[in-house]
């Protein structure tokens, strides 16, 4: 993850492969919206930088973080999908819920991935604070939605 030293957005363009005819789903959870959008609009732009196509992305919103492994379900069944980037966000607060659904998620979306033989990637922060997650949405930490999206053209080049 990030630290002080490392900006998500930072990447080699080594072993990057060719995107033209790949055909991507993103799946955006709803809920803290601000911090979604930035990483939607990482993963997307980074994409279209490396070459997908526009009308090759597929965008779907889910309510929040803990539907984003049925969402990546929904998309990763598709044939005309060939790899899945789950965009969400979910905040430390006083109670063990944040637990629940970070190990939820991060299971839920591993075996899609497994399921269905295809990139599903994990792109959900899972920070102590606001602040920290706005950091790695576009801020001094960059956005975990590039980290997300490239991800995901090395997988399919793997």
């Amino acid at each position: 993850m990030a630290t002080a030293l490392k900006n998500l957005s930072d990447y080699s363009d080594q072993n990057i492969t060719r995107i033209a005819d790949k055909r991507f789903a993103i799946v955006v959870a709803e809920w803290n919206a601000q911090v979604t959008e930035a990483l939607y609009n990482g993963a997307l732009q980074t994409l279209l930088k490396e070459g997908a196509r526009p009308e090759n992305i597929t965008r779907k919103n889910v309510p929040g973080s803990f539907e984003l492994s049925l969402g990546a379900q929904w998309m990763a069944s598709r044939n005309d999908i060939d790899a899945v980037i789950c965009l969400g966000c979910v905040i430390q607060g006083d109670t063990r819920h944040f637990d629940f659904i970070c190990q939820a998620v991060a299971n839920g979306i591993t075996e899609v991935g497994l399921k269905f033989n295809k990139p599903v990637i994990f792109g959900v922060l899972t920070p102590d604070t606001m602040e920290q997650a706005l950091d790695r949405a576009g801020g001094k930490h960059g956005n975990k939605g590039d980290e997300a999206a490239i991800t995901a053209i090395k997988m399919l080049g793997f």
